[in-house]
């Protein structure tokens, strides 16, 4: 019985670093949506509920597709 324990144990702090970091990149991505000035009220509000309500996926989907991007061409 202490070796399931202690296997639990285990698992437990060898996924530890992962959930934190998942959860500061959720928070990072979480206080860069409230903050950017790229994007509209509407679709900052958006971006907020959509990372509030899917939490790392919607952190993840907005890392790939809401944060704006560099400027695609430069000014003359």
């Amino acid at each position: 019985m202490s070796a399931i324990i202690g296997i639990k144990l285990g698992f437990g702090l060898f996924l530890l670093p992962f959930v934190l970091l998942a959860f500061v990149f959720w928070l990072w991505m979480l206080v860069h949506a409230i903050t950017n000035r790229g994007v509209g009220e509407g679709e900052k509000i958006a971006w907020v509920l959509v990372i509030l309500f899917l939490h790392f996926l919607g952190a993840l989907i907005y890392f790939i597709v809401g944060r704006p991007k560099g400027m695609t061409s430069r000014p003359i």
